[in-house]
């Protein structure tokens, strides 16, 4: 399982987050929008969303199982909840376990399966397959009470705490979805039931409540989508704080009624405190009171704020509370949030001049980076001037990073800023705002002469010392939280005051910029934070809106607070059109030219990849033909080594040949010596009575023993030299088969070749000549498909009129049978209309008539096509059968078949049909049956027979060629 991670605005996949097994049923996102936790049933994972890389694993063991793993709000803790009921808090950086929550008492322990959370994060809310709640208080770590829902809720599927404008975050309201599909909000204090929402014939399958706690947004069982509005379905809800501020009059002349405070609130408008019936309204009182309601009037900000109240709160304490900040900015800058028109903003996209903002503005957080540019392309849609600025980023930078969570509100604190504080800053565009910068000079100039001439002696002018200030909005400064008090008291005064915030900043920091001498000094002291205390800057501020003179003061010069108009967005055009339009044209050519030569300069690019690719390509194939040949070499050489080995192998076997004759003449002699001695041995014994026959036989003996001894080494010569000429002649034998056999393989070669030249040159002719073939079939079968699907054609035409004329006279039957009906009762009710009967027999009479004439013409239809659909597939059975066969025209003489068939226009329309004649007519349907069947039989044969002369032509030139 895998989770992915979109764009919202152009739809494009950002990352693929894995690691899960099963599947997910829960995210929490951290109210930073950095951390994310998913959790399935056998373990959570927590993400750093900046990275989309897993931090942490969560496992437990298969028999506990995981319930549900989220966020606390506004803080950093992880509430991991189980199967078992057991709930654990851990720190979300160090996956620290900070405590577990105590096991809930017997008497009331439920399984938990769903959970809620105030926005403060401190009391949990869990309910599960039963009709009680338990509610927990965090910070205490106990169970602090038990609500028991109606009896007619068993198990709770769903709990939601409705957010409340002014209870800071600890929400009273909780909601509740039980089994009956109906959700009942409770007050969680008094346990009492405030509204209820759904039904048991319309039940709320899902539901989820706006942030605000407007509304009320819930899937029904039914599929559709309900939105219920808080404020009328409540009185209770969403009331006003009571004012911080309390005022002690004098007693009235007259004892008030308890029906004077009473007010009536309905949803839709506010209305004015009930009138008592016995008093009446003066109008001397209305004209005192007159001014001050104009006045009050005023002053009155959106959500139930003052503007008065709300400065003098911001005088005694210096800046607003942090929680409520932000709800004050909306109140005073009175933002309409128009979520259609900001909507289309967004979609047009990305504008050009931002794609490449991380190159210029590079931001760690690529979540901030899409916002940054998201807000400055909804600018740039806006009005085409915020395209060409230059310092756009630096003064959205700090709002968007404020507001990162809510791009609506972000873009709206910006225009407004814009449309106010920003008056006449883009009439010298693109060049710094000399007017603007010419009223704090004269400002500056009244207040700190000395400090301007400063300025002036080291050619220091408005531009370095006063437009960084302003371009940035002093963040770059001031901190955050010495930004935030700044503009607490921008945005509550007039637009002025910004102006008078820059002179007040140099004045306050006169002592180090008079010590500067240098023009980088200053530059780096208008770009860094500086050891200055804002609350100074501040009061200076006050001071000099005070105390400068009415002809210099910016006020005069500047509108009063204009908000943003409801619905769509005010057109913002204070600059000098005719510039940004050459401007816009400039960049228009200029990307135009960028663009041609980047296409120009990717064509040489791609010429020059396919040159070194060509290179590439032939130097491999080099490198491969020299290996090649040097394996070509090394095979030829080991060839030469092995017919070398053959050669001594043969030369020490004929040394052993050799040895083992010697062997063998010398065994030989041996045995022949032994032989002669032993005879001589006999003969001496026989013949010693004869010496000198003796003496001479052995001298004759001597003589023969010699010279066989000669001859035996005449001999061994002999065999030697029929040796050596043996050998000789081998070798020569040898060399004869072997060029042999190469003159063979090379006859053998030029045959193979010649064969295949031959083989190949066959193939060609049977290709050609099977295409010659395969054309002419092609075109055959192209013919006889055309006829074949004429033919289902009207055959298709045919049944469809055959089934209209059923339909007909299923219909005229019905007719029939209904006016018989009619026939009858006339004849049992009205007896006295006759008259009338009369009228209608002849009305019936001419509906048969026309009935008939109908029959009528659909037979002579009938028989028409079906001497058309004769002719039309003996023609094509003529066709198949001899398709080069020259069809010739057949207009004339289907005319002139035509002119043959049966008219019966003779008949006379007046007279009835015979029933003869109508038993023909049924005849000659069921025979039209027939026939219809008989062509379809026919077409299907004559597909079956083109079929088989295609195969047996496709058969033809390859027996030829065999």
């Amino acid at each position: 399982m895998f989770l992915t991670c979109m764009e919202t605005v152009t739809k494009e996949l950002v990352s693929w987050m894995r690691g899960h097994e099963s599947s997910v049923f829960s995210i929490s996102v951290h109210a930073s929008g950095k951390y994310a936790i998913t959790t399935s049933s056998d373990t959570a994972q927590l993400w750093d969303l900046d990275t989309f890389q897993r931090k942490r694993k969560l496992n437990i063991r298969q028999s506990v199982g995981i319930q549900k793993v989220f966020f606390l709000p506004l803080s950093n803790t992880i509430l991991s909840c189980f199967k078992d009921n057991s709930i654990f808090a851990w720190e979300c950086d160090t996956l620290f376990c900070k405590y577990q929550l105590p096991a809930p008492p017997e008497s009331s322990s439920i399984l938990y399966k769903v959970f809620a959370v105030t926005r403060d994060g401190r009391i949990l809310a869990a309910g599960g397959k039963s009709n009680h709640l338990h509610l927990w208080c965090l910070e205490a770590r106990q169970l602090f009470r038990i609500i028991q829902m109606p009896t007619k809720v068993r198990a709770i599927r769903h709990l939601e705490f409705l957010p409340d404008s002014f209870d800071a975050g600890s929400n009273q309201v909780l909601g509740v979805l039980s089994q009956d599909g109906i959700m009942r909000f409770i007050n969680i204090q008094t346990c009492k039931l405030l509204f209820e929402i759904g039904s048991l014939d319309q039940g709320i399958s899902s539901s989820v409540i706006s942030p605000h706690g407007r509304y009320i947004a819930s899937i029904m069982e039914n599929g559709s989508l309900n939105v219920y509005s808080v404020q009328a379905l409540t009185q209770e809800i969403n009331k006003p704080p009571l004012p911080l501020v309390k005022v002690i009059e004098d007693l009235p002349k007259k004892k008030l009624s308890s029906s004077d405070l009473k007010m009536k609130v309905t949803s839709g408008r506010v209305q004015q405190p009930a009138k008592p019936r016995g008093s009446k309204i003066q109008t001397r009182i209305l004209k005192q009171d007159l001014t001050g309601d104009f006045e009050s009037k005023k002053n009155e900000l959106p959500d139930g704020l003052n503007k008065k109240r709300l400065q003098i709160l911001l005088k005694g304490y210096g800046e607003y509370p942090t929680k409520y900040r932000m709800f004050i900015w909306r109140s005073l800058l009175q933002l309409p949030e128009n979520h259609t028109a900001f909507s289309s903003l967004i979609d047009k996209g990305t504008h050009v001049t931002f794609l490449n903002l991380q190159k210029k503005y590079p931001i760690k957080s690529r979540k901030l980076l899409r916002v940054l540019q998201r807000t400055l392309s909804a600018l740039a849609h806006w009005s085409v001037i915020f395209s060409d600025t230059p310092y756009l980023p630096l003064l959205a930078f700090p709002f968007v990073k404020l507001f990162q969570n809510n791009q609506l509100i972000c873009f709206e604190v910006i225009a407004t800023l814009i449309i106010n504080w920003c008056q006449h800053w883009f009439e010298y565009f693109p060049n710094p705002p000399i007017n603007i910068l010419s009223m704090i000079e004269n400002v500056l100039a009244f207040h700190d002469k000395e400090l301007l001439q400063h300025f002036i002696d080291h050619d220091i002018t408005s531009q370095l010392y006063a437009w960084p200030l302003l371009e940035t909005v002093f963040s770059e400064v001031l901190t955050r939280e010495e930004w935030l008090k700044l503009f607490d008291n921008i945005f509550s005064n007039h637009p002025s005051f910004l102006l008078m915030t820059v002179v007040a900043y140099n004045i306050c920091s006169r002592v180090p910029l008079l010590n500067c001498n240098l023009k980088d000094d200053f530059e780096f002291f208008f770009h860094h934070r500086n050891n200055l205390d804002i609350n100074v800057v501040i009061r200076q501020v006050y001071h000099l809106m005070e105390t400068t003179p009415t002809d210099i003061h910016p006020d005069s010069m500047l509108n009063v607070f204009v908000a943003l108009t409801k619905g769509q967005y005010p057109v913002f055009n204070q600059y000098p059109k005719f510039i940004v339009d050459y401007q816009t044209q400039e960049r228009e050519r200029i990307r135009n030219d960028e663009l041609d030569y980047l296409r120009e300069r990717q064509t040489v690019e791609d010429m020059q990849a396919e040159v070194d690719q060509q290179r590439v390509e032939d130097e491999a194939w080099c490198q491969k033909q020299e290996l090649l040949r040097k394996a070509e070499e090394t095979r030829r050489e080991m060839l030469l080594q092995e017919e070398e080995k053959i050669i001594q192998q043969r030369q020490r076997l004929a040394a052993v040949k050799r040895e083992l004759q010697v062997k063998e003449m010398h065994l030989q002699d041996a045995a022949r010596r032994r032989f002669l001695k032993l005879q001589q041995d006999q003969q001496e014994m026989e013949l010693r009575r004869l010496d000198d026959e003796i003496g001479r036989k052995v001298y004759m003996r001597d003589r023969e023993i010699a010279a066989t001894a000669r001859d035996l080494e005449m001999r061994q010569l002999e065999l030697e030299s029929q040796k050596r000429l043996y050998e000789k002649n081998l070798t020569e034998n040898q060399a004869a088969v072997a060029k042999e056999m190469r003159a063979d393989a090379d006859a053998y070669r030029r045959k193979v070749d010649l064969e295949e030249h031959m083989f190949h040159k066959l193939i060609e002719v049977g290709e050609t000549q099977s295409q010659k073939t395969q054309k002419v079939i092609k075109e055959n079968l192209a013919k006889a498909e055309q006829a074949c699907l004429n033919t289902d054609w009207q055959i298709q035409s045919l049944h469809k009129q055959k089934c209209d004329d059923l339909q007909r006279n299923k219909c005229y039957q019905e007719v029939a049978k209904l006016l018989r009906e009619n026939r009858r009762k006339e004849i049992e009710i009205l007896n006295a209309m006759v008259e009338q009967e009369a009228k209608k027999w002849k009305e019936a009479e001419g509906k048969e008539f026309c009935l008939r004439s109908a029959k009528k013409a659909s037979a002579l239809s009938d028989a028409s096509r079906k001497w058309f659909l004769k002719q039309e597939i003996n023609a094509a059975v003529e066709h198949a059968e001899n398709p080069r066969h020259k069809e010739e025209p057949r207009f004339q003489n289907e005319q002139e078949d035509a002119s043959c068939l049966p008219r019966t226009s003779h008949l006379n329309d007046s007279s009835e049909m015979h029933p003869s004649t109508q038993i023909s007519l049924n005849r000659r349907a069921v025979e039209w049956d027939t026939t219809e069947q008989n062509l379809i039989q026919k077409v299907r044969n004559l597909r079956q027979r083109l079929t088989a002369q295609a195969r047996h032509r496709c058969q033809t030139p390859h027996l030829l060629a065999a």
